[in-house]
Order: C-alpha cells, then sequence, then structure tokens
C-alpha cells in the first residue's frame, strides 16, 4: 500500500489481533449473525488488517455493514442455494447475506469440485460485499490448488461508481480481481486488484488520513478525469476512472478488465444487467495435481518469485518485490506487534459499543 495511506505516526493505536477479532465478531453477533458466520466474516477483516489491506479491513468496513445491516439492506442468515449445476460448475444464489460468509461457501464448492476434477468454477448472485478478494482465492491454496475470486457488477448504486473510457456516467463498481498461488518456501503470489485506478476504499482512507488524490484518479461530477493532485470531493461528486485513468495511459485496458468481472460475475449467474454494486462474485480454481506435480510446481515457483524478489533494483528503489512479498513481511510484523488502527477507528468502536451495548474496550 502506498506510503500515504498509512496511518500518521501520531494517530496509531496498536491493537493485537486477538482483541480486534473479538471486538469484531461481537459485533456481527448483535447484527443477527450466527456464532460460526460471524466468527468468519471476522476472519475476513482480520486477514485484511494483518496483511495491510486496511481498506477492506474492520477500519472502513465494518461500519458500512452495521449500517447495512439496520437499514435492512444486508440479510443477517441468508439461505444460500444452487440455482445449476454441473460436475465442475454451479450458480449458486447468496440469499442476500453478506459476502464474508457466503462468497466462502461458494468457494468450497468450487475447491471439492476441483479435488474430483481438476478444474472448477462458480459464480454467486445476490451476495453483499466479500471483503478482501484475496481471502477467498487463498482459500486454494491450502489444498495445493491456484484460486482466483472476482466480485462487482453495475456502479449505479455505488459511491464509487467507475465511469468506462470517455464516459460520464458510472456502469462498474470497482470490480476486483484476485488471484493466489501456492510455493514452497517463498510466501504465495497473491495479487489482488481493483480494476479502477485506485480502490474505492483507498479513498476512504485517503480522506481519514487527509492525504490528496493523485491526478487521474478520479473525474469531476461530469466524467471529466481530474488531472493534479486534489482533496477527496463528496460523495457524489466524484466517479472512479478505470486503471490507467486515461485513454492515452491505457485506461481501456482497466474498462476491459471490468467488463470481463462484470461478465462473470453478474451476467453469467444470471444478475441481468446494473445489478446493485458488488451484488456478484466468481470464483474458479485449478487444483495443481491435475496439471504437473504438486512439489515441481512450488519448486518453480520458489525459483520464479525468487528470481522476481532478486531483480537489481532501478535507481532511487531498495528492492523489487512481487504481489504477497509485502503483505507476508505485514503479517509477521503486525502479528508480533499489533495492528496500527487510526484513533477515529477506536473512537467510532467505543461509540457503537455504547450505542448496541457491547462493552466493548480497546485497545
Amino acid at each position: 500500500m502506498l506510503e500515504r495511506f498509512h496511518v500518521p505516526v501520531e494517530d496509531r493505536v496498536y491493537v493485537r489481533q486477538e482483541k480486534m477479532r473479538a471486538a469484531t465478531e461481537t459485533v456481527f453477533k448483535k447484527m443477527g449473525l450466527t456464532d460460526e458466520d460471524a466468527a468468519l466474516s471476522a476472519d475476513v477483516l482480520m486477514l485484511s488488517d494483518i496483511r495491510g489491506c486496511e481498506t477492506h479491513g474492520v477500519s472502513n468496513m465494518l461500519r458500512q455493514y452495521v449500517k447495512g445491516y439496520n437499514e435492512g439492506t444486508i440479510n443477517a442468515r441468508p439461505e444460500i442455494t444452487t440455482i445449476r449445476e454441473s460436475p465442475t460448475t454451479a450458480t449458486m444464489d447468496g440469499g442476500g447475506g453478506l459476502g464474508l460468509h457466503t462468497a466462502p461457501v461458494a468457494m468450497n464448492v468450487a475447491i471439492e469440485k476441483a479435488k474430483k476434477h481438476g478444474m472448477a468454477s462458480v459464480s454467486m448472485r445476490n451476495s453483499g460485499h466479500l471483503g478482501m478478494a484475496a481471502y477467498h482465492a487463498m482459500m486454494a491454496l491450502e489444498h495445493d490448488m491456484i484460486g482466483l475470486c472476482m466480485t462487482g457488477g453495475g456502479g449505479s448504486g455505488s459511491n464509487f461508481g467507475m465511469v468506462p473510457t470517455f464516459g460520464t456516467e458510472t456502469r462498474f463498481g470497482t470490480n476486483p480481481i484476485a488471484w493466489a498461488a501456492p510455493a514452497d518456501k517463498m510466501p504465495p503470489f497473491v495479487f489482488d486488484v481493483a480494476t479502477t485506478q485506485v480502490a474505492g476504499n483507498k479513498l476512504m482512507l485517503a480522506e481519514r488520513v487527509g492525504a490528496k488524490l493523485e491526478p487521474g484518479w478520479i473525474t469531476d461530477a461530469n466524467g471529466v478525469p481530474i488531472m493534479e493532485p486534489t482533496d477527496l470531493p463528496p460523495l457524489g461528486e466524484f466517479k472512479m476512472l478505470p486503471f490507467g485513468g486515461t485513454r492515452e495511459n491505457g485506461s481501456h485496458k482497466g474498462y476491459g478488465f471490468a467488463s470481463v468481472v462484470y461478465i462473470l460475475c453478474q451476467t453469467l449467474a444470471g444478475s441481468g444487467w446494473n445489478a446493485p454494486s458488488g451484488g456478484g462474485h466468481h470464483f474458479m480454481v485449478y487444483n495443481i495435481d491435475a496439471f504437473t506435480d504438486v512439489a515441481k510446481f512450488k519448486s518453480d515457483m520458489d525459483d520464479f518469485l525468487e528470481g522476481l524478489a532478486n531483480t537489481k533494483p532501478a535507481p532511487g528503489h531498495d528492492e523489487v518485490v512481487y504481489a504477497g512479498l509485502p503483505e507476508a513481511r505485514e503479517t509477521e510484523e503486525r502479528t508480533k506487534n499489533g495492528i496500527p488502527y487510526h484513533r477515529e477507528v477506536i473512537d467510532w468502536f467505543h461509540s457503537i459499543s455504547g450505542e448496541l451495548d457491547l462493552g466493548i474496550q480497546l485497545p
């Protein structure tokens, strides 16, 4: 994550993951989730925080989920059903539940099918925000499989909707894609990116820490790219750009990837045009053993990843990293020393604890 999104040193409050996990579970249970679903939902958020992906951890997301439960837009006790199925595929309905605990059900279905048939693919509709997409892709790692997760849909109802290249109306959410592939001794390759120029939740982090947005990240209210550093405008007065930003810098590529995500998460799942943003997910699993020897694959991955990490850095840079390496380092650091939350986040926890009579005390 870019340095500008880190919590300023003077605003950091360190909390052990176990304590924050317990507090988060308490909030989810109060919202009506079962103990199992509350624990799973907290696990998704805490993996985000422990890996340093604070955009999708408790800081931004938990308050949004509480709002959704209180407004009745998220079903705390969803019935997950299978709409259509084959030996290697399935289409599922998440019952309007939060994707934090419905999406893992779909990913587990894909994993079980891939164990039998080598590959599998599952689309899930009518399911809410799934948190960090990498969490679900990484579920495949412990089974010696490669995992893929993507999520998103139409952006008309989203505060962080994306315009197509040259467009003035939002047509997508941030529509992220995540891949995870195991290695042996090296940290696994874990690639998780929005198809917007910057993840929507990073804008919330930027506002919290007082950082400016870079040129080409967002548009004004009319869809014109803002090409100078800017503060985050009020919600409704800006739109997200595809990655690349402008056509000259390749925004048609981000636009194209967002379209692929939409097709697999929405159209393939039978949701129809412009279903709520984040209302559809797609999962794929590759069973490595069906393609090659697992030990050789992991050894070859080590060679590949070590080669990347040992690449001579360009002037002005200390090293070359690959997707998943910084997060692995952050996990080690935060497990040892605690997770640095912004004091505003801690204040929110104490506020919601008082409001809901939860008895939460942090740190």
